[in-house]
């Protein structure tokens, strides 16, 4: 029995830990718009471009696969429905790049900058390299995103991006409510 409660309490602990997911855009076909395709997430001014197609990879390479996204007509925000600890991607630009992530009641809480003003393969700066990848991280919760190089668009790409979301699912919350009680009864008959 006791041992029973024992893993019962592991596995409920072992939920909650924080889970990361990756988006690699591969899934769409050239010059689809991106918005809410991925559950929990809102994508705004995001467009894929394959390579071959509507992206020139010999400037800006896909850090993995033939798509990246585009930010096309202003700067990309991707909104959370669940607050996310980190995010990050790797990033190809011709203007100086600027991720910036914001809380819930849209507070600035972390910020990255770009190494370069450029680092396209063909004409970047010197020393730098494509798909830099960039990253940002607040531990109280992330809501929103924005990632801003020219405020007309059209001046990065992103591939790759990954977000760590820490909120625990209601089933996980009764398991570690079950977890919890079970290491107290443990402990109350070890203690005996």
């Amino acid at each position: 029995m006791l041992h029973r409660i024992a893993v019962v309490a592991l596995f409920g602990f072992a939920v909650v830990s924080a889970r990361g997911d990756t988006i690699d855009f591969e899934t769409f076909p050239d010059s689809t718009p991106i918005t809410t395709q991925f559950p929990g997430l809102t994508f705004t001014n995001t467009t894929v471009l394959s390579a071959g197609i509507g992206l020139n990879e010999l400037e800006f390479p896909p850090h993995s696969g033939t798509n990246v996204a585009l930010d096309d007509g202003g700067p990309i925000s991707i909104a959370f429905d669940n607050p996310i600890s980190s995010f990050s991607g790797f990033f190809t630009y011709d203007e100086l790049l600027t991720l910036a992530a914001f809380d819930a009641l849209d507070d600035q809480v972390a910020t990255a900058t770009s190494l370069f003003s450029s680092n396209d393969a063909l004409f970047g700066e010197t020393g730098s390299s494509p798909n830099e990848f960039l990253q940002v991280s607040f531990a109280a919760g992330i809501s929103s995103i924005t990632i801003a190089g020219d405020p007309a668009g059209e001046s990065f790409v992103m591939d790759d991006i990954s977000f760590t979301s820490t909120a625990a699912e209601p089933a996980s919350l009764l398991l570690l409510v079950t977890g919890a009680l079970g290491f107290r009864v443990l402990q109350r008959k070890t203690l005996r």
